[in-house]
């Protein structure tokens, strides 16, 4: 088997499909990217048989076909220091061969029969969503699971559909991020009528494959996993047992104040309030009064801060704790011209940030004792 490939697109592709593959495994085999060449062309794979990768690698003539399995860390190490512009794969047998202009590398590998199979995105029927509103949908949320948890539930992300739109939702317990858009069908795909959990992992994964150039997300949801494709990547994922929150029921419904906030300026403040922060001490006051926000913190063993912040306030004071990283997370994900609403009820019930009718933040406020 004999391919030339251009180096870029293939290394492209070939960080894409290692990405799934587990750094720790007693399977050897999964240390490996699967390359397949054939009449749809080429194709590298990683999985850790929880979660797996397909992507179609642009940039190859061949007039060959075979599968070969390519040791991740070597090949990986071995593209990142090629200057060259195409590199040629010879495979025969289980050596491969790896040659550029002035380097040559002959590399052992394992049997391609022992590679666990893959499956491929064959439905005609799924929900379709536009890909750069449903990768702005992970970033929105996929920092709010804990996947440390044991209630496995909360280390991946709720998917819901409805007629029309798809939500996305995840929390750690501590706080709550829900984003939601219009989504299409193709076919005649079943609304799932059991909770659907992806795995962060696939999410991630994902997101960080979408080629800035697709246009769809397209999504096919079965019984005890997911497969998400969009251009060139397919994402296979199990689903995440267990029951995820009745996340609905802790959103505040009303609160009696609405304070907009520029996300640049309130960033700013944020990452400031968090220098003088510890472990023991990791709260922030938000004192909101007479137009200006407070960022007040104190740690024992670090100083004190107290940063101001002009905004539009005229309703009585309210002091909330929050631990800041929470909210910095939150605004990372935000463009800095973005406005974002709070939801102000009390000091010791949750806030609510809303960005437009899409996405919604809540954070628990910490207790003022602390």
């Amino acid at each position: 088997m004999q391919l030339l490939c251009n180096r870029a697109m293939f290394s492209t592709a070939f960080s894409v499909a290692a990405s799934a593959v587990p750094s720790r495994t007693p399977k050897d085999v999964l240390r490996n990217v699967f390359m397949t060449v054939g009449a749809n062309g080429v194709e590298l794979i990683g999985t850790d048989q929880e979660v797996a990768i397909r992507y179609q690698v642009s940039g190859v003539t061949t007039g060959s076909a075979g599968e070969v399995l390519l040791p991740t860390q070597k090949v990986s190490s071995i593209l990142r220091e090629l200057q060259c512009d195409q590199f040629e794969i010879h495979v025969d047998n289980q050596t491969i061969m790896l040659k550029a202009a002035n380097s040559k590398f002959r590399l052992s590998s394992e049997s391609p029969q022992e590679f666990p199979p893959v499956a491929e995105f064959g439905e005609e029927s799924f929900f379709r969503v536009p890909a750069p509103v449903f990768r702005q949908m992970i970033r929105r949320t996929s920092f709010a699971t804990d996947t440390e948890s044991t209630r496995y539930a909360l280390g991946g992300l709720l998917l819901e559909f409805a007629q029309g739109t798809i939500t996305l939702a995840a929390t750690d317990s501590r706080r709550l991020a829900v984003a939601t858009a219009a989504c299409e069908q193709q076919g005649e795909p079943v609304i799932p009528t059991r909770t659907t959990v992806v795995p962060t992992k696939a999410m991630t994964l994902l997101e960080r494959s979408i080629d800035p150039q697709a246009e769809f997300v397209d999504i096919a949801v079965h019984d005890n996993d997911v497969m998400m494709r969009s251009g060139a990547c397919t994402v296979y994922s199990r689903l995440v047992e267990g029951r995820f929150p009745r996340y609905r029921d802790v959103i505040p419904k009303n609160g009696n104040v609405n304070v907009p906030l520029p996300v640049g300026p309130f960033f700013a403040a944020v990452r400031q309030s968090l220098i003088v922060t510890d472990e023991e001490s990791r709260g922030v006051d938000f004192h909101f009064s007479n137009a200006v926000l407070a960022l007040s913190s104190q740690a024992s063993a670090v100083g004190d801060s107290r940063i101001e912040l002009p905004i539009e306030y005229d309703h009585d004071e309210v002091r909330i704790t929050f631990d800041p990283k929470y909210v910095a997370e939150f605004l990372r994900v935000l463009a800095p011209e973005t406005l974002v609403d709070l939801q102000l009820t009390d000091s010791d019930t949750a806030a609510v940030f809303r960005v437009e009718d899409s996405y919604i933040y809540v954070i628990m406020p910490l207790t003022q004792d602390r």
